[in-house]
């Protein structure tokens, strides 16, 4: 068997690995002493890995003297390849098994803290590298619309991300790893899994998040398996790893491991392998997918009580995988009343009045630009009544680089009041309006042009379904679409 970097023997039971000759931009082989320095380094990584598959090495010997250096390994059942069994009925099953192996892997390394591929300059640098490769391909293998929405979402991203990757890093969650994680070389046997080939030829490429290298099989399974499965690979290292991530930065992850499989693939065809142009259009369009998956929005959703932006605002937030935070609390936690305790008050007091609107409005930016901050969306339930809110609001999305949504609930004034005044007598939730407060706030309420307008009258599932389609296809600032 033939890789670039590599040929492969096999007998019954072993399997022989020798170094090409060959000159990368990232390795030089052609000399002997710079494979057989490879080689040690290989079998020194692997064998903490997979003990009883890196058997050893073997000298190749020419004229009596060490021509070469061969890695000896313990022959794998090719049929229990990760990658083959994805139709067996216990794939599941293996993948659970695959992800705390990969668990326990991390769990055995140190934290790194000089860690370059980790932090956000090489990283950036790495994307435009990326694309520099992908771009003279672009109109004959991918498509150029496609391309284009890939570095906006990218770039997008990368945008103010400094504070997040650096608390990754501080956090401890950047380690030296495994570095390769595909679904090829992943060996499913009845005594549990065995990983194999790790990175070794550079350690800064092997040296980075927990989240990049199980994002490399994330991505591999997709494209195998579909997305429901992959995401329950990371949903299963999460719970063995005890690893916490915002969703953004796992997608924006599996974005990079496929845009980097699309540009190994462009490279292939550039030295005539026409064969890879499928590959490369398909792992291009798993970056695009997972580019869509990062992007990190602020939505703000507001209306008048009654008017179902509670209900819309927790279904856009289970949606998107992204928190919500209600006005109704953080109003409650501002003006000292417990949470459980309803204070149904008339317009006139003090919890609709401007200074306590004001500070309540300071608080719940201030949480969501926290949470921002930490690489995730988030969704803000309040009425909205008052332009310079949405100003602030906008601010803080600015701040943040995150993409700003802004939907407007409405529905009938009647329908508003009914709605409230049975919530009121339910006690239903934690607004403390009255159908008073319904009529009070919708005379004060400011026009809100920049929002999209929504009729909250359909059915909730209805008009979730229609916000989310809504916030997807929104521009990203700067672009010259219009929705």
């Amino acid at each position: 068997a033939e890789t670039p970097l590599s040929w492969a023997f096999f007998t019954p039971d072993r399997a022989y690995k020798l170094l090409r000759p060959v000159e990368m931009p990232f390795l030089d082989h052609r000399e002997a002493a710079d494979r057989l320095r490879s080689v040690a380094r290989e079998f020194e990584l692997n064998r903490v890995i997979c003990p009883d598959v890196y058997l050893g090495t073997a000298d190749v010997i020419e004229d009596g003297e060490v021509a070469d250096r061969m890695l000896v390994m313990r022959r794998l059942p090719a049929e229990r390849r990760l990658s083959t069994l994805v139709d067996d009925p216990r794939f599941g099953y293996f993948l659970r098994a695959v992800a705390r192996r990969v668990a326990a892997l991390h769990a055995s390394r140190q934290p790194v803290r000089d860690a370059p591929m980790a932090r956000l300059p090489e990283l950036a640098a790495n994307w435009r590298e990326n694309f520099d490769v992908i771009r003279p391909h672009v109109g004959r293998v991918i498509d150029a619309e496609e391309f284009d929405a890939v570095e906006r979402r990218v770039t997008a991203y990368l945008d103010r991300r400094d504070d997040l990757l650096d608390a990754r890093i501080d956090d401890g969650f950047v380690r030296d790893v495994h570095g390769d994680l595909t679904a090829e070389d992943i060996f499913c046997l009845d005594d549990g899994p065995r990983i194999v080939d790790c990175l070794a030829f550079n350690d800064r490429w092997r040296i980075i998040d927990v989240l990049n290298d199980i994002g490399f099989l994330v991505m591999d399974v997709h494209r195998l398996a579909g997305w429901q499965i992959a995401e329950q690979l990371m949903r299963w290292y999460q719970e063995f790893s005890n690893e916490h991530h915002p969703a953004s930065l796992a997608h924006h992850y599996v974005t990079y491991r496929a845009h980097v499989r699309a540009k190994v693939a462009c490279l292939r065809i550039g030295q005539g392998d026409a064969a890879q142009v499928d590959l490369a259009r398909r792992y291009h369009s798993l970056a695009r997918d997972h580019a869509e998956r990062a992007r990190i929005r602020l939505v703000l959703v507001g209306g008048g009580p009654g008017t179902g932006k509670t209900s819309l605002s927790a279904g856009i937030g289970a949606q998107l995988g992204c928190p919500v935070l209600s006005s109704d609390e953080v109003r409650k936690s501002v003006t000292g009343t417990p949470a459980d305790t309803h204070r149904f008050a008339p317009p006139v007091e003090v919890i609709y009045d401007d200074s306590t609107g004001a500070a309540f409005y300071r608080e719940l930016l201030r949480e969501a630009e926290a949470v921002l901050r930490s690489g995730s969306g988030v969704v803000l339930d309040a009425t909205w009544t008052r332009d310079v809110y949405r100003r602030a609001a906008r601010a803080v999305a600015h701040r943040c680089g995150a993409e700003l949504v802004e939907l407007e609930c409405r529905v009938a004034p009647e329908v508003a009041r009914q709605r409230v005044a049975r919530r009121r007598i339910d006690a239903d939730g934690g607004s403390d309006a009255t159908p008073e407060v319904v009529d009070h706030l919708a005379a004060r309420r400011e026009p809100w042009p920049e929002a999209h307008t929504l009729d909250t009258a359909a059915p909730a599932d209805q008009t979730i379904a229609t916000s989310v389609a809504r916030i997807v296809e929104l521009p990203l600032p700067g672009s010259e679409v219009t929705t």
